[in-house]
């Protein structure tokens, strides 16, 4: 156990130090969230409507960018650097420090959507129930889970360069058509059809019908459940093939 609790450390550690969670997980979505809520005139007939919405929108967003691209390119480093060889060649057991790694990336998660909540309260005055806001962050960090099987798949890269490119791009493509940003109902027909599949979409949407006072649709939980297993598969067979090679 206190080998365990060691590993945690150190992965909470290394994690708050990394300036992309600063920027990606936390300073962008409570801009975003200013600008689009105080500054932007959107036009919403139910202001305070608009304000939970994109609350959940941008924190979605936050939790999304931190699965992707902190844990993928992270894990990145390691390979680069031989630390994932050297760790395998020492006496801490694989799966306690890949549940290092996990306990640590859920730690951020909470810490964003803890943050960014309290951040529409301050900015936006967004209140609601305590259970509804248990409900929504409880939602936010269950749903993560297809956007952490991402992440480790973009790990599975050589380059950090490559990573850093790649993860970025899925990260606001994911984010744009998933009606993050904005309303997924102002985009093209085709984008919205597109999107609609995309989990990014159906992260958001759990969220979003949490804060109208309905359950995530069945439809939402499948498909990211769906995602999770293929892109978990994916990447525990490239990291397989990785290590035979």
């Amino acid at each position: 156990m206190k080998l365990v609790l060691t590993q945690f450390k150190i992965e909470l550690l290394r994690i708050f130090r990394n300036p992309y969670y600063v920027f990606w997980s936390l300073a962008m979505p409570i801009v975003f969230y200013f600008i689009f809520t105080r500054v932007i005139s959107t036009g919403a007939t139910d202001a305070v409507a608009w304000n939970k919405h994109y609350l959940m929108s941008m924190t979605s967003f936050s939790v999304m960018g931190s699965a992707i691209m902190t844990l993928g390119i992270r894990l990145v480093q390691e390979r680069s650097q031989g630390w994932s060889t050297f760790m395998r060649i020492t006496p801490l057991p694989g799966a306690i420090f890949f549940l290092g790694k996990m306990f640590g990336q859920m730690i951020m998660h909470l810490s964003s959507i803890i943050c960014i909540f309290l951040a529409g309260y301050l900015i936006s005055g967004v209140t609601m129930p305590v259970h509804l806001w248990i409900y929504c962050g409880l939602w936010i960090l269950i749903a993560s889970l297809p956007f952490l099987a991402v992440g480790t798949l973009v790990g599975c890269m050589k380059r950090v360069d490559t990573a850093s490119g790649v993860s970025n791009a899925l990260y606001l493509v994911m984010a744009i058509l998933g009606g993050m940003w904005m309303p997924i109902d102002i985009l093209p027909k085709l984008m919205q059809a597109i999107g609609k599949w995309l989990p990014s979409y159906r992260f958001g949407n759990g969220a979003w019908e949490l804060v109208q006072g309905n359950p995530p649709k069945w439809e939402d939980i499948l498909v990211l459940a769906g995602y999770f297993i293929v892109f978990m598969l994916i990447s525990l067979y490239t990291r397989r093939r990785q290590e035979a090679i």
